[in-house]
Parts: C-alpha cells; structure tokens; sequence
C-alpha cells in the first residue's frame, strides 16, 4: 500500500541586489576591476568621474530632485558614488618614501625623455610592479584603461625589461631569468633550458633536459649552475608567497601602528550620469519604453555601485578580525599561525560563513612580510605530544624547513621526516607528511636531490 507524502522545503531566494553583491564579492581585485569596466561599456548611464572638475558635478547633482530620485532607487540614502582614491593614496605616499626600488625605476625612465604618452605608459607599468620586481598588472586592463592598443604597452614594457636590476618588469619566473640570461651570459645551454626546457628544469628533471639536448653531466651541471647565479626576485623585495598575485589588502607599519587599506587605486572612479537622471525625470518624458529602459539601467547602476561599497566595508572587517585573531602572526611573530576556521570569523564579526568563505577565497593581501593568501590564515588544530593545540600551518612551517636544510645530495624521505617532526613534539604519520608535503607543492626526495658531478 502506497501512502503519499508531503515534504515542505524552505528556499531562500535573493534579492537583484544581494545576487549583485555576492557576485562581486566573488571577485578579486583584478577580476573586480575588469568587471567595472565592463559595466562602465555595457551601461549607458554609468560614467566616469572627471577628477577635476568634482564641484561641478556635484553642483549638478543638486539640480535633480532627490525625493523623487530616492523613491525610485528604493533607498533613503544619496545616490551613492564609488570613490577610489580613499586610504590607498596616503598608503602609496608612505611606500614612495621607502620605495627605492621604483624610484630608481622612475629616474632611469627620465633619462630616456620618451614622449609624454609613452611617459604615461611607462608609469602605469612601473607603478604595477611589485617589490620582487614582477609586473602584476595585466597589459590588456592597462591599455584599456589608458585607451591606447596594446601593442604600444607592449612597447614600453619592453623598454622597462631593459632597466637595471635586470629582470625588472618580467611576468612569469621564465620570462625574469630569460631577460637577465641573455643580458649576463651567452652560455648557449643555459638559454635554452631556460627558453624551451623551462618546465623541466622547474620540476628538476634533469636526466630528460640532457637526453633531449645530448649534453653531458658536467656541460648540464656547469649550465645549471650559471642558472642558479640569476635572481629570481630582481626587486630583493619581501618573501611572496603568492605566486605575484595582486594583493587586494594592503597592510602597512606606520609608527608601529598597523594601517589596511583596500587595494582599489587604480579602480576608475564611477558614478551615475546626470544627464541620463536629468533624462528620466523630465517631466516632457513621456516615452514608456525610454522611461522604463532608463529605469532598469539606472537601477542597475545603483545596485552596482551599492554592491562596491557594501564589499569594501566587508572585506575589510573580515580582514581586521583576521588581524585581531592571528595577533602574533600581525605583531612580526610570522611563525606563530594559531588554529583558524571560518565560523571564528563568522562569529566574531557576525557574518555568515559563506560571506566569509567568498572574502577569503582566492584574495591575497600584502603584509611588511610579504604577500599572503587570505586562506593562509586558516588551518586546523592538530595535538601535539604536550597536549598543546597547534595550528597544522606550524606543522608545515616545520616541515619546509626541514626540508630547506636537508643535505640536498641526499634529501630526506616522508619517513625521515616523520621521525624528525616527532622529534619536535609532533607525532605526524608519514601519509600525513606526504599529503602536507604535497599541498606545499615540494615535490619527492628524488626530485629534490640535486645533480652532482659522478
């Protein structure tokens, strides 16, 4: 005998504007920029904010009726408008100060008297390079931003390629150490396995490199040690641990004082046209469709703009209740990662964890002691042979370092490293080394011995 069953499910449908927001907070800086400018060329009524001429624009504003502005948009509020300048120009002045690095990048950019937009170009580029010395930005978002083709930004980063410290400038570790390779050395073999053999050599598989060049052990060992004499970080900047990532927070030590800021500088500064609401509430408007298109538009604008400044506010009380909770790590102590989890932030600043989870996915932000993922600062708890809880991140720690003063004619295996890490209060398995090790992406001891004369 069947019998029917009534199941009620309760789904939570969100709003146009909180489907807005979660998918800008989504994004990374990079990302978030591109989609600026592509909402900045799909509506009409978006535009940019002319930095000179602010008191016009609000005196503008002041025309509109705003009673009937706000019913519409559904807010009691200003229209709001996104301004990127706030925080990040007074973190860039104190950086300038310290900033040699792109100083020196700068004057030796004087000295080739390069006409006003290449000039332009240039500074662009230079202000996009990190303090390892690699260009974060992308060329594309940069020639669009500045509304040149990209050929002409293509240029001018070839023209900073050429700088000292050699390397300056360069995308990718390859492309760093092909331009000091060809600047420094004319050793045929070593340019080649830096050109076309690159992944190779980074994955240390030196038997294929000198099968597939027919070089012996000696011409293959003296080629990777004139490799090993390049700088892999030409700007001698702090430690990134994020692959050049473009860090969305920036942290800065002034006076001792821990200062975070959003990295949104180079964001263009929108707002909504006046002359399209001017359009909207004529009252000799008394087209439907025009008046329902520039409605949605107008709607669509504000959400958008909404959604920036909503993100703003919450990443960066994720980012100071991360701060707040890995105290030690902010107060210089880099090894001392407590154990994390989302719904300690989530509690502490009472948020929901998938807020949590969005602000931290795939967001790097920059610290005096390099660049970290957000992710970074969470880690489980893991006992240790005191009965003290530590973060599994120390594990790690403790693991790479292991590692970096292993004998690396004969490096140590999962196993050894296992009686090592017990050896320090740690009573770790060997699997578990192995997976640790692998989501540090140190590859096996076999791949980690170095290559030696026979």
């Amino acid at each position: 005998m069947s019998r029917l069953v009534q199941i009620q499910e309760q789904k939570q449908k969100l709003s146009p504007q909180q489907v807005v927001f979660t998918t800008l907070l989504e994004l990374n800086v990079n990302d978030l920029e591109k989609k600026i400018v592509k909402e900045l060329e799909e509506n009409p009524v978006l535009e940019l904010v002319d930095l000179d001429s602010n008191q016009d624009l609000e005196n503008e504003d002041k025309e509109i009726e705003e009673k009937d502005w706000d019913e519409m948009s559904g807010s009691d509020e200003e229209s709001p408008k996104f301004n990127s300048n706030k925080n990040h120009s007074d973190f860039i002045a104190s950086q300038k100060e310290k900033n040699t690095f792109t100083e020196n990048l700068i004057v030796q950019l004087g000295q080739l008297n390069l006409p006003y937009n290449e000039t332009k170009i240039a500074e662009t580029l230079i202000w996009n390079i990190n303090d390892e010395g690699y260009l974060l930005a992308d060329l594309e978002l940069i020639a669009d931003r500045l509304d040149v083709e990209i050929f002409k930004v293509e240029k001018i980063l070839k023209i900073i390629q050429s700088f000292e410290p050699f390397g300056v400038g360069s995308r990718t570790l390859q492309e760093c150490l092909e331009i000091q390779i060809n600047k420094k050395n004319n050793n045929f073999l070593s340019k080649e396995i830096i050109e076309n053999h690159f992944d190779d050599f980074s994955n240390k598989r030196f038997n294929k490199i000198q099968k597939n060049l027919k070089c012996s052990n000696q011409q293959l060992k003296e080629a990777i040690d004139i490799i090993s004499t390049l700088n892999p970080k030409p700007g001698d900047g702090a430690q990134n641990n994020s692959n050049f990532a473009i860090p969305d927070l920036l942290i800065d030590d002034v006076d001792g004082k821990l200062v975070v800021s959003l990295n949104d500088g180079n964001f263009p500064e929108i707002k909504i046209s006046p002359v399209y609401k001017e359009m909207f509430f004529s009252k000799n408007n008394k087209e439907k469709k025009l008046e329902k298109f520039l409605r949605d538009k107008i709607q669509s604008a504000n959400w958008l703009i909404e959604a920036i400044q909503k993100r703003e506010v919450t990443i960066m009380k994720v980012m100071s209740a991360i701060i707040k909770m890995q105290s030690d790590f902010f107060k210089g102590k880099i090894t001392n990662i407590k154990p994390l989890i989302l719904k300690n932030i989530a509690d502490e600043i009472n948020m929901d964890i998938s807020t949590i989870s969005r602000v931290t996915n795939g967001k790097f932000v920059q610290t005096p002691w390099g660049v970290y993922e957000l992710k970074y600062f969470f880690s489980d708890k893991i006992t240790n042979n005191f009965g003290e809880k530590v973060s599994t991140k120390n594990i790690k720690l403790l693991i790479e370092q292991i590692i970096k003063n292993e004998d690396k004619k004969n490096p140590f295996s999962d196993e050894i490293i296992s009686k090592l890490v017990y050896k320090e209060g740690f009573n770790i398995a060997r699997r578990t080394i192995s997976k640790y090790r692998e989501e540090l992406k140190i590859p096996v001891a076999r791949l980690r011995r170095m290559l030696v004369n026979k």
